[in-house]
């Protein structure tokens, strides 16, 4: 007895490991911890009954035209019994099989004149050769057909993929879901496709459904009808036709029909109610074809033995008649277990014929199936005009769609033509739109302080890179790689947000679980921090959370790919507002078609150019004109970033640090900027002190520092010394006098090591006395006006509106940049002396000093005045890199304003964005730059007058145009390793020529 018992245990066991194997594609029901049942919410029914119109009354895509007829009669009235049959057939075929495969096909096509081919794995360009091929065997062209639900990719490599439906789901806006079925339909074209086997009808109502899932558009059926609606009239208004799948409805079913029958337990008037539904709108917005489920429905066919597929009561009767549809039907894959368990190749074929199918679909026995059809024409069992009713109606289709007139694939330059970059502006518009907020206590998305600790724990098991990076492009981040929940927990407490990514594989049919580890990991943190838990999988993952209590903020971002990864980072630090609503239920506490509005707080954002009215490959002739650059040695490395509309769409880095070529500069690596340091960090404290109306445009000098009383420059105004309009010298060489008689640093003013008395650190291993920058100031106030007031750009403007900040605020620059902007702008690779933050191996060195300092400047400022005052000039000092920079530009654009804080107002900025002397051909705004009156200047010469900007010796430039909105910033070090070779780089007017080439990117 004992051992019987065994036995059977042996070989349920078996048969469980044979089953899961073979079902490991499939998504699987959540894994549940012990004495723990997941509570899958109740799903609200609408009621609401849809009146379908009357037949003349519903649009048609593919509308009668007056050869049609003629053409099919023709046709019709020439072919055999053999050829008429083996119109009914669409078989499936791969590109990715060897020559035999392909010669089975050849037969099939020759010698039994099959009407089409559904293709699934391969590639499109081997795919577009063996449609030639076979095209060119077929009497009558063949129908191609594919499953491209998301996009080709969902069977072919080398192809673009869209976003899964459940994604789509979520997006309000039908255009954006019209232009992804316009995307598909043009793609399915390209290819030689007349088919596309979508979309998705089913309204996924059960949670635990193994097949459809993520496939459905939600479980709405008016949500799934409007998206259906959308994706057809993008494809069927691009000459593809669409398949709605799968009648009358897979979405309630917790049985995968590839492997066994699914029951539908629901009643008639329930199914007329919900799974009907959407086919009846599509069916009057001009749908063209459906493929039938092979689903066990007791309320439409009483016969347990006979799939949907097979059912007279419900192809013929249903479909047909009661739903008035006279389009193309499909069965589903005749291969498929749910359908063969039933009945044998051949026997199967000839059972869906007589239900009313018209398209066989993936017929596993071509030749067997033929003969019985034959046999049952003998028998009278089919009648020639139950065959016309079929084959006519697919020869209309196929003059429809222009087989009339069949011409092969072009081959020529198919990848690029299926690839467009364009395609992924696309999704950045989608994410954009789908990502989705459903939960947000006390209002922490989007984090508006960024003065705070946050830190981030990854779960799942796939990348997360790009949503690291993105989120660092915001914030300083800490990075929290434990995984013991007690350690982590300790490490955290200091932390204000901690933001949890669950990244599960964007593989369609992987296993997008949490482990009981993470659920509890989440539970931990949430009960000490606040979480935004932001979930990059199928969203019905979530309902394996037991509760969402104690986590503050909750975001589905749906999918795990770098597009989703970006968009979702700029949500929750507010350069976007979410908008998404959920497609399902979670919980009963977050319904479908809930979802939180978040806003925009106008920080940077990230996306392509066609977004904002950009070509992308003109902006590709930027990375020409700067590997020119560096090619010529002008400069061995550059930064180039372009931001359009508050976004981000260009930024790249090239070269080198050096002409070493050791270490390649990315885009966090931080630059010597040189004079962009007066506008990006005296400027604006000077701004905020106008703001504040501590000075006017009138105050002097004088009033503004007692030390310039009685000088000759007491009287210059606030206006004309920030115009460059105050007779000021260029500069002073103060250095120089600072040397000994070998040209050395003398010990009088410099000592190698730090002290009280000489802190000021100059570079490395050298320190200035502390009191030297009195002498400093006490020369410039010395120092003689020049003969004649016009433009004159000067340092020592910024050299003294450093000490006037200083004094008015009792602050030194550095603590009033970090404090008073980069802080709360996320600026975090801004500052001087980075080497106080940085390793050395992060930053460009900008030259090789054989004057003063004699050593390689990396990390020191270049400048001598600003190294003599310790890395901190109102000129020059500042380190940073192109999108910090581009922060900072932002504000100045949105006119004081940046991540939901005023710095300053509208009024103080135009101000300051004020040409007062222009008519003196002077283009100075305070202490913007502006562009030329005249042929040379700083610009292309092609932007607004408007702009404004700056320029540094070290050749680098960041400059905004109000007009078209756009930033623009370029970085090098040019100085490197000579800082007094020639400026080959402004000769060749480099920054100028990608400036020109940005201004002709704008296609708007």
């Amino acid at each position: 007895m004992s051992k019987l018992v065994y036995r059977i245990v042996i070989v349920v066991v078996f048969f469980i490991f044979v089953n899961c194997s073979i079902n490991k594609q499939v998504t699987k029901v959540p894994t549940v911890p012990k004495n723990q049942e997941i509570e899958f919410p109740e799903v609200t029914i609408d009621e609401e009954v849809y009146i379908p119109r009357i037949k003349n009354e519903r649009r048609d895509f593919f509308p009668k035209t007056e050869g049609e007829t003629v053409w099919v009669d023709s046709i019709y009235n020439q072919m055999t019994f053999e050829e008429k049959v083996g119109q009914l057939f669409m078989v499936a075929a791969y590109s990715n099989k060897d020559a035999a495969h392909s010669a089975e096909i050849d037969k099939l096509v020759s010698d039994y004149k099959i009407g089409g081919l559904i293709f699934f794995q391969g590639g499109p360009g081997r795919q577009a050769r063996l449609t030639n091929r076979y095209q060119a065997k077929a009497k009558v062209p063949l129908f191609i057909g594919i499953d491209a639900e998301w996009g080709l990719s969902m069977r072919l490599d080398s192809t673009y993929r869209y976003p899964w439906n459940m994604t789509l789901g979520s997006i309000q806006d039908l255009k954006l879901i019209e232009k992804v079925g316009e995307n598909m339909g043009k793609e399915s074209k390209r290819l030689g496709i007349h088919f596309n086997f979508s979309p998705v009808l089913d309204i996924n109502t059960n949670p635990k459904n193994p097949i459809i899932g993520f496939r459905s558009f939600g479980e709405n059926k008016k949500n799934v009808s409007e998206k259906a609606i959308a994706l057809m009239k993008g494809i069927q208004g691009n000459g593809v036709y669409t398949t709605g799948k799968h009648f009358p409805g897979h979405g309630d079913t917790s049985t995968d029909s590839h492997y066994a029958l699914p029951l539908v337990t629901a009643s008639k008037e329930h199914i007329e109610k919900i799974e009907l539904y959407p086919y009846k709108r599509m069916f009057d917005e001009g749908m063209v074809s459906v493929m039938v489920a092979h689903l066990s429905v007791p309320s439409l066919e009483s016969d347990a033995n006979v799939p949907t597929s097979l059912s007279k009561n419900v192809v013929t009767d249903l479909l047909k008649k009661e739903l008035g549809f006279d389009g193309l039907i499909f069965t589903d894959a005749l291969n498929m277990k749910a359908a063969s368990n039933f009945k044998k190749p051949g026997d199967i074929d000839l059972e869906a014929f007589l239900a009313g199918n018209d398209v066989l679909l993936f017929s596993e026995n071509v030749p067997v199936a033929v003969e019985k059809l034959r046999t049952a024409y003998q028998d009278g069992v089919i009648t020639e005009e139950r065959l016309a009713e079929s084959v006519k109606k697919i020869l209309k289709y196929k003059y429809k769609i222009g087989l009339n007139a069949y011409e092969p694939v072009e081959l020529i330059n198919l990848y690029n033509e299926l690839n467009m970059p364009a395609k992924n502006a696309l999704t950045y518009q989608l994410y954009e739109n789908a990502v989705t907020v459903i939960k947000n206590d006390d209002e922490l998305l989007p984090i508006k302080k960024l003065d705070q600790k946050i830190a981030y724990i990854k779960l799942g098991d796939d990348d997360n890179t790009t949503f690291v990076s993105t989120l660092k492009k915001y914030t300083e981040i800490t990075e929290i790689k434990e995984t013991n929940l007690d350690s982590i927990k300790k490490q955290l407490k200091d932390f204000g947000t901690v933001i949890i990514g669950f990244h599960k594989s964007d593989k369609a049919w992987k296993n997008h679980d949490f482990n009981l580890q993470e659920i509890q990991l989440i539970e931990g943190i949430s009960k000490q921090n606040k979480v935004i838990l932001d979930v990059f999988a199928k969203p019905y993952s979530m309902l394996q959370i037991p509760n969402f209590d104690n986590i503050t903020a909750v975001v589905a971002s749906y999918q795990n790919n770098p597009i989703a990864q970006e968009v979702s980072a700029e949500i929750i630090f507010g350069a976007l507002g979410a908008k998404g609503k959920l497609p399902v239920s979670i919980t009963n506490q977050f319904r479908a078609g809930s979802g939180i509005k978040t806003e925009s707080i106008n920080r940077l954002g990230f996306t392509l150019p066609e977004n904002v009215g950009m070509n992308a490959t003109k902006l590709a002739q930027i990375d020409k004109i700067a590997n020119k650059a560096i090619d010529a040695k002008m400069t061995p490395g550059i930064q180039v970033l372009v931001a359009r509309k508050g976004k981000v769409i260009y930024q790249k880095s090239f070269g080198y640090q050096t002409y070493a070529k050791q270490v390649k500069v990315k885009n966090t690596d931080l630059y010597d900027v040189a004079s962009l340091t007066k506008m990006v960090a005296t400027l604006p404290n000077v701004m905020q002190v106008y703001d504040k109306h501590k000075v006017n445009l009138e105050t002097t000098l004088g009033e503004m520092l007692r030390e310039f009383k009685n000088s000759n420059k007491e009287n210059i105004t606030f206006k004309e010394l920030l115009s460059h309009y105050a007779q000021l010298q260029a500069w002073i060489p103060f250095y120089k006098e600072t040397l000994d008689a070998n040209g050395k640093p003398s010990e009088k003013y410099y000592r190698k090591t730090y002290s009280k008395e000489f802190s000021k650190q100059v570079c490395e291993n050298l320190f200035i006395r502390n009191d030297y920058e009195d002498t400093i100031m006490k020369k410039i106030i010395d120092s003689p006006l020049l003969d004649k007031k016009e433009y004159k750009y000067s340092d020592f403007t910024f050299i003294i509106l450093k000490k006037y900040l200083e004094k008015v605020t009792g602050k030194s620059l550095d603590e009033l940049t970090y404090t008073n902007f980069y802080k709360s702008m996320g600026m975090n690779n801004t500052m001087f002396n980075p080497l106080r933050k940085f390793d050395a191996s992060l930053i460009a060195p900008t030259e090789i000093d054989t004057y003063y300092r004699y050593t390689t400047l990396q990390g020191y400022v270049h400048d001598m005045e600003a190294a003599m005052e310790g890395g901190i000039g109102g000129h020059a000092g500042i380190f940073s890199n192109s999108l910090d920079l581009a922060k900072m530009m932002q504000m100045y654009l949105q006119k004081g304003t940046y991540g939901d804080k005023e710095y300053f107002s509208e009024r103080t900025f135009n101000d300051f964005n004020t040409c007062y002397f222009c008519e003196s051909g002077n283009r100075r705004g305070l202490g913007f730059d502006k562009p030329q009156l005249g042929t040379s200047g700083p610009t292309c010469g092609c932007v607004a007058m408007s702009s404004f900007g700056h320029t540094g010796f070290t050749g680098t430039m960041a400059w905004a145009d109000p007009e078209t909105d756009i930033i623009y910033i370029f970085l090098s070090n040019r100085t490197f390793p000579d800082s007094n070779a020639s400026n080959r780089l402004s000769k060749e007017n480099i920054r100028e020529d990608i400036q020109k080439i940005i201004q002709e990117a704008i296609v708007e």
